[in-house]
């Protein structure tokens, strides 16, 4: 009797020639036999040819995603954030130093204020960027001379918002002379029992600042993203544009470490041209390209020099391409057959762009070949993403929009589409909301606790042991039909407590079409 290999699942290979478009829904993944404890497995992987990371979470160049608060917490967890290109090139510039200073343990562009600005003035910077430890000096403005610092302390219990801040803040200062070494603030810190530290200059101006809570980042965060200098990894978007040419130039001398060719088809003349350029200017610089999702399209840019590889199109919750211009793939489909290519042609890594909407399909989209995801909607909604937060029905939500909603493209995000010249613009993406997810510390936590519970009951103590079985044909798939579907979630209850309550909530759309 010959055996029927299809009653234990099939081989990727198989499974995914003998199908049309594949979503990460319609499969599941077949378990391995276990031999390990959860704590055994690791995270480790490949951005780029060059750059490994300990958690394979990067965070999508989307405006409403991604700037340097984003940025630093993706790398001190050991992922990375792409910082977007909505802006102009200084302020794109100035979110990179941001990033890369911010590891020094010194704050060199701290907030600053004047003492005739008042304890609202304290509160609202405590309710947008979450601390309140400020320095107070003469015009309000670094370089001025220091008279005090107004701290939670000085006005937790003042109840006249109006007040000014000369009239509550600090005036005994313990400060430290410029050039001081990180050991020695860290220990005037720690014997003054203060949270902040100005350093200052002869003159007794503000240079910089220190913070007890920066201090420990190295203890809190061991498995940060950092370079040989010991500064955080960071990640920058440009557009294929020629003028662009000059955003890379000021990326490269703010000291960015990836540079995301950002263009929703990126098999193009105009990437492989900026690939070209920016490889040949910056032998060092690691280049991502894309964004793909068939082996001709991953060739042609492997074969221009990048050093990773964006696979998706049209498969993120606010995007809408495959709807208006019927060109895209789905990703589970993508990611197997760019994977498999990239693999063939330099083991490039490549990152899954899109499609994520919950726990399962991380780990489907590494099991398919992926070294990394790119989270655009599940980061959303974070303390850590840009703008504000609002209410809508008692529901407290933030925007998010895909770039190529309206909005994002007269903003700039046209670019990505090739399109921000044209006279009738035609909107790929939504403009929309979702709810507040508190911050990503906890949310990148809890998707790698998952992720390493995911790899355990597949057998793989490794991303490179679950890839192995992917192309050994030892990892085994199956059609999830509708009623397999339903079957696999919540069913059959009167009601029921949601384990993890905001996560995977639907995007509030608001369509641009």
């Amino acid at each position: 009797m010959v055996f029927d290999g299809s009653a234990n699942g099939h081989d990727a290979k198989v499974f995914f020639n003998q199908r049309g478009g594949i979503t990460y829904n319609d499969f599941t993944l077949l378990p391995g036999h276990i031999d390990f404890n959860v704590d055994d497995v690791e995270l480790d992987t490949r951005l780029t040819r060059n750059l490994k990371l300990k958690k394979p979470i990067v965070s999508s160049p989307m405006d409403t995603v991604t700037e340097s608060k984003m940025a630093i917490q993706m790398a001190l967890l050991g992922g990375i954030g792409i910082i977007h290109y909505n802006n102009t090139i200084e302020e794109q510039v100035k979110h990179v130093r941001t990033v890369k200073r911010f590891e020094n343990g010194f704050i060199t562009e701290p907030v600053v204020l004047r003492p005739d600005k008042t304890i609202a003035d304290v509160r609202k910077i405590k309710e947008t960027y979450g601390f309140s430890g400020i320095p107070v000096t003469e015009d309000g403005t670094l370089g001025s001379r220091l008279v005090g610092i107004v701290t939670q302390r000085d006005i937790s219990f003042e109840t006249d918002a109006a007040k000014k801040l000369s009239e509550v803040m600090t005036t005994e200062l313990v400060t430290a002379p410029v050039g001081i070494t990180l050991q020695e603030g860290n220990k005037i810190l720690k014997e003054c029992k203060k949270g902040k530290l100005p350093i200052i200059d002869k003159e007794g101006r503000l240079v910089s600042l220190m913070s007890r809570t920066d201090l420990l980042k190295n203890e809190d965060f061991p498995n940060a993203s950092k370079n040989k200098d010991k500064q955080l990894l960071v990640g920058a978007a440009i557009s294929t544009k020629e003028e662009d040419k000059e955003r890379l130039d000021a990326l490269v001398g703010a000291g960015v470490d990836v540079i995301v060719i950002d263009a929703s088809q990126g098999d193009s003349v105009f990437q492989i041209n900026m690939v070209k350029h920016a490889k040949k200017k910056y032998r060092h610089l690691e280049v991502i390209g894309g964004n793909v999702v068939i082996a001709r399209q991953c060739k042609s840019l492997i074969d221009a020099g990048v050093d990773a590889l964006r696979i998706g199109m049209g498969s993120g919750s606010i995007c809408i391409t495959q709807e208006s211009l019927a060109v895209g793939r789905a990703q589970g489909s993508a990611v197997y057959h760019c994977a498999k290519s990239a693999r063939e042609h330099g083991k490039i890594p490549i990152i899954a762009d899109g499609g994520i909407s919950n726990l399962g399909h991380l780990t489907k989209a590494l099991a398919l070949g992926a070294s990394v995801v790119m989270l655009g909607g599940m980061l959303a909604g974070t303390t850590e993403t840009p703008g504000e937060y609002f209410y809508e029905g008692g529901v407290r939500l933030k925007k998010y929009r895909g770039m190529a909603s309206f909005e994002a493209m007269d903003a700039g995000g046209a670019k990505r589409y090739f399109s921000d010249e044209d006279k009738v613009k035609i909107a790929q993406g939504v403009t929309g909301a979702v709810v507040d997810r508190g911050s990503v510390v906890n949310l990148v936590e809890y998707l790698a606790q998952s992720l390493k519970h995911s790899m355990q009951d597949l057998g793989c103590r490794t991303i490179d042991d679950l890839h192995k079985t992917l192309y050994s044909g030892t990892l085994r798939f199956e059609v999830r039909s509708p009623s397999a579907q339903a079957e696999g979630g919540v069913h059959g209850l009167y009601s029921h407590k949601d384990p993890h309550p905001g996560l995977f909530k639907q995007v509030i759309n608001q369509r641009d079409l």
